[in-house]
């Protein structure tokens, strides 16, 4: 070190580390190592430009020296697969992120999938300058020499899970969760991910160039005290970034060096073993980095033979201060063996980022590269700083004209490029130590700028004020006269936006937040903003670009961020039909709140005759670009998303059920339904519970009955769903009746689809014998489960009624029993899915129930049927309800006179013994018995239109009094009988048969039907 420009700070810094500590030891070698690191750094032929990630002044660094070195080769630290990228950002508004993502797997765990990583790009940041610099500067060369977004993944253990626990993995290999986060304010915490637009990145691993952070958390949490901020962005911001705004290059390189080797080399060492171990496996992680970087610039150096000094690398100060064998282009060592990638299928794309996005993503502070961007401008139109920006770029302003051609970089010359009399003077003159300048005197004061300051406080006060808050011109000067005094507690020349923050809480803060923001998050408007990204038309992949297109006929612009309803009357314009069926497939494939209906629905048979939409497009950008990674169409991905589904490992038959029914609504088509029915078809025969019958059976249904309706047969894998299904629930209905974790829901969803189906699987050749030996074969032991038997016995034939009713009424006679008596009744209404024939005989029991259980044993009793109607049958209640409605008398008064059907004196209803509907239901109609009911008391009431239609029909019968037998007549209906057709010729059996003068008549009068019928069968017969 004798002839480095360093040896007098070096040999400074070891004298003062031995007076302090009484001699050399582990301080001396750090410090001494930080200045050696520097020297190597600065000496490398290869121009190293240090820079930290969303850092002004490393991006005013940038310009200042790539207008003055104009280099032909920039060699950037980014993953070298996202190149195809960049020319894309000129089409975008910045901040958007470079997007790599992968959901086909291959080489790694299928537990990590799917995989994605973002790399955020702002105007603020020295990347950008040197992409925008490359790109519109003719002759000059972009290489990205990062390792590939397919080795992030491949260097990570194989333990850790993507998602939670690598969010949050810089680029410099930094995972926040362990290197001071504790250290931020609890504040930070707590608003880092507030706002849709902090979630912009969602889970994706986040890379980032030049990461500068302690990798412990105590030697934060000490910078932090003894520089009296609250968070690493600030202090950052008031240590580093304000010194080095204004600072020439040779003082900017040195010092950010210096600070990669501080924070290098003060690693976690002798706590725990684990922290040791993590510290340790990182660092090893950062120099494979660095040795893949290196051997990267080599072999361009070797394959176009460029001279070294018409190169520069842009490389995080971490990095730059690295002591891997393979540093510079002259190192010795072998070059570094290079892994091949892995075969998973990587796709590309740009997402939109915004400033909260970012700093969620890396752990910063809320706020802090807002005000990193509000610094960058300022010092922009200060300094007279021309930066350097894409043609075309969006949301930007002309700022230069484009940059001069550089010479071309010659490929394999036989000699090094000569260089002209300009180009002499870009070369870097002999290394002079700028650091002992720097760290012996404070930075300059810049003096209080009171315009600045006195708008901010105004600012502040009008926002309040607009968002609710009683604020007044008093608290501008408070706000104003805080911030000065904060800023002097805190040893600062001048205000920072960090004071003004704190003093803007401090003095207009209430208790009670009137609006939706508060005073912190008004500064971070007012100080710039979350600027939220967008990335252009032509930079879209070919699915959203499709997209956009045919939601034109809309007439909406969708790339604004804010909610826009679309209307449309399908009658009136079909040509918005197309839109509508779109828009129905978006809101199946994008977040709830991106596509959100307000009036129109989409089910089987139903058509929407006018529709309302919520269209939040712009705003979820991100979530369609990433659809573009699925296919070229919203149709494709829908097609592969149902196709996953069903053949997935967790892919039940309610699963493939669903998907079909989805593909009916959406896609329409026989083919790709009937592929999905088939393949429910095997899930149903290869499913060993029933967990999902009550799913199964409302989905077929539906099915079954759009099919009808639409359809002139059923598709086959229905009739082959059908018969399997009939074969498969038959098999383990014994099973499910006696096991306990198989609900009394699933048991009746069973018998419903059994019993509800049994006529189209008998026509489809399956046997009844096999359902009715499962039924006998069945024996519950639970209550509800043997109400489900006995329905399902009654349904078959294999109980009467009358046997049914007497088990009833033993259960009720049974003191023991009673209490467990609502399980019965929740079996009951549960059966009237597969028996809805026994409505009636469940009003009759929960009657008899009420009248004859006493008060002490039906108040306690009365809570638990509630719950267990509402906890097991809920949506069969309403069937009850309905035909409680028709038992019983519509008004008061006809309380007091009514009787009961089954309590009739007939007793018809008790001794029918019959167990089909009829009997059931009419209460003995055998016996002559007119049941009672509003119906019987509308007709006896209004008897005209009744007497007509028996005249028109020959019938002579009297009228009956409802609750009587047959021999009370009220009066008679006087009509032609079959008498009257005695002497036309006919024989007796035909005048029996035909018994109708009326009908005859009647047929006469209106003889069109009849001819029309008569037409029908001519043309069937011939």
């Amino acid at each position: 070190m004798s002839g480095s420009p360093f040896g007098p700070l070096r040999q400074q810094l070891l004298d003062a580390a031995g007076t302090l500590a009484g001699g050399p030891d582990t301080v001396a070698g750090i410090l001494a190592g930080m200045v050696d690191d520097v020297d190597r750094a600065l000496g490398e032929e290869l121009e190293i430009f240090p820079v930290c990630h969303h850092s002004p002044a490393s991006a005013l660094a940038m310009v200042r020296r790539l207008r003055e070195k104009q280099p032909k080769v920039v060699y950037l630290e980014m993953c070298e697969d996202l190149a195809p990228l960049l020319g894309e950002l000129r089409n975008c508004r910045l901040p958007v992120a470079l997007q790599a993502f992968a959901s086909e797997l291959d080489g790694f765990p299928p537990d990590w999938g799917p995989l994605s990583v973002v790399a955020p790009i702002t105007e603020a940041s020295a990347e950008y300058q040197a992409i925008a610099y490359a790109l519109n500067t003719p002759g000059v060369e972009l290489v990205l020499v990062d390792r590939s977004t397919d080795h992030v993944f491949q260097w990570l253990p194989r333990d850790d899970h993507t998602g939670a626990d690598h969010d949050g993995t810089d680029h410099d290999g930094t995972d926040h969760a362990e290197t001071g986060e504790a250290a931020e304010t609890a504040e930070h915490v707590e608003n880092a991910g507030d706002g849709e637009e902090a979630a912009l990145h969602g889970d994706a691993v986040g890379i980032e160039l030049g990461d500068l952070r302690p990798r412990f958390a105590e030697l934060e949490a000490h910078l932090l005290e003894h520089g009296k901020v609250r968070h690493w962005s600030e202090w950052w911001d008031q240590c580093v970034e304000q010194p080095l705004v204004g600072a020439d290059y040779d003082t900017y390189r040195q010092v950010m060096v210096l600070i990669g080797s501080l924070f290098r080399r003060l690693a976690p060492d002798g706590g725990s073993a684990v922290a040791t171990a993590r510290a340790a496996a990182r660092l090893a992680q950062d120099e494979d980095r660095e040795r893949y970087m290196w051997t990267r610039m080599r072999e361009h150096l070797a394959a176009t033979g460029v001279d070294v000094s018409q190169c520069l690398y842009v490389c995080g100060a971490f990095h730059a201060a690295s002591r891997v064998e393979q540093f510079g282009v002259g190192s010795t060592a072998s070059w570094f063996d290079i892994a091949p990638r892995t075969a998973t299928r990587w796709l590309y794309g740009l997402i939109p980022s915004s400033h909260s996005a970012i700093e969620a993503q890396f752990g910063l502070a809320t706020g802090s590269v807002s005000i990193a961007a509000a610094t960058w401008a300022k010092a922009v139109g200060r300094g007279g700083t021309v930066p350097f920006q894409l043609e075309g770029q969006k949301g930007t302003r002309k700022r230069s004209a484009p940059a001069k051609p550089a010479a071309p970089v010659s490929q394999k010359p036989s000699r090094p490029v000569s260089l002209g009399a300009s180009d002499a003077v870009r070369r870097p003159g002999p290394v002079a130590d700028r650091l002992s300048g720097f760290l012996s005197r404070a930075p300059e004061p810049g003096g209080l700028d009171e315009d600045e300051l006195l708008g901010w406080c105004v600012d502040i006060v009008r926002l309040a004020r607009r968002n609710g808050y009683l604020a007044s011109t008093a608290d501008a000067v408070a706000v104003y006269e805080t911030s000065i005094l904060l800023a002097g507690l805190r040893n600062r020349a001048r205000p920072t936006p960090y004071d003004f923050q704190d003093a803007a809480v401090t003095c207009i803060e209430k208790d009670v937040v009137p609006g939706r923001r508060d005073v912190r998050r008004l500064c971070e408007i007012l100080l710039g903003g979350d600027r939220i990204g967008q990335v252009g038309y032509d930079a879209l992949p070919p699915l959203a670009r499709d997209v956009y297109d045919r939601l034109a006929p809309l007439r909406l612009d969708l790339e604004k961020r804010t909610v826009q309803r679309a209307l449309m009357d399908l009658n009136a314009t079909p040509e918005l039909e197309p839109c509508s069926r779109l828009l129905w497939m978006l809101r199946y494939l994008l977040p709830d709140d991106a596509v959100r209906p307000i009036m129109g629905e989409r089910r089987l048979g139903e058509r929407s005759i006018q529709e309302s939409w919520d269209l939040a497009i712009g705003r979820h950008q991100r979530s369609i670009i990433e659809l573009g990674y699925e296919g070229v169409t919203v149709e494709q991905v829908l097609e592969q998303r149902l196709r996953r589904s069903v053949w997935g490992p967790d892919a039940t038959a309610a699963v493939a059920l669903r998907a079909v029914e989805d593909a009916v609504l959406y896609l329409g088509g026989r083919r790709f339904t009937d592929e999905l029915g088939a393949r429910a078809v095997e899930l149903l025969a290869a499913e060993r519970t029933v967990d999902d019958a009550p799913e199964v059976l409302r989905r077929i249904r539906r099915l079954l009955a759009h099919y009808r309706a639409t359809e002139p047969a059923l598709p086959a894998w229905c009739e082959a769903f059908v018969t399997a299904g009939y074969a498969h629930y038959c098999t383990l209905l014994p099973t499910a009746f006696v096991d306990e974790d198989t609900g009394v829901r699933q048991v009746a969803a069973m018998l419903g689809f059994l019993l509800t189906m049994e006529s189209l699987a008998l026509s489809l050749g399956c046997d009844r014998a096999q359902l009715e030996l499962a039924v006998r074969q069945s024996h519950p032991e639970a209550p509800a489960k043997v109400a489900l038997l006995w329905a399902a016995r009654f349904q078959l034939g294999l109980l009467a009624l009358a046997d049914l009713r007497s088990r009833c009424d033993e259960l009720l006679d049974n003191p023991l029993v009673v209490p467990a008596f609502p399980q019965y009744l929740s079996g009951f209404v549960q059966a009237l899915e597969p028996a809805p024939a026994l409505a009636p005989f469940v009003v009759e029991i929960m009657s008899n129930a009420f009248a004859r259980l006493p008060d002490p044993v039906l108040l306690p009793w009365l809570p638990t049927l509630i719950t267990t109607l509402r906890d097991q049958a809920h949506e069969l209640v309403p069937v009850l309800v309905r035909e409680a409605g028709r038992t019983f008398p519509a008004s008061l008064p006809a309380v007091d006179a009514w009787v009961p059907p089954w309590l009739s004196p007939s007793g018809g209803a008790r001794d029918g013994g019959r167990s089909d509907v009829a009997g059931a239901g009419a209460g003995g109609a055998a016996d002559g018995l007119v049941p009672a009911g509003p119906v019987a008391d509308l007709l006896v009431d209004n008897p005209m239109t009744c007497d007509a239609v028996a005249e028109l029909l020959g019938c002579d019968a009297g009228w009956r009094t409802p609750g009587a037998g047959a021999g009370t007549t009220v009066g008679p209906v006087t009509a032609a009988g079959p008498g009257a057709l005695a002497g036309t010729g006919m024989a007796a059996g035909t005048r029996a048969a035909v018994a109708v003068t009326g009908a005859a008549e009647l047929l006469a009068r209106h003889p069109g039907s009849a001819t029309a019928v008569a037409e029908l069968l001519v043309r069937s017969g011939g």
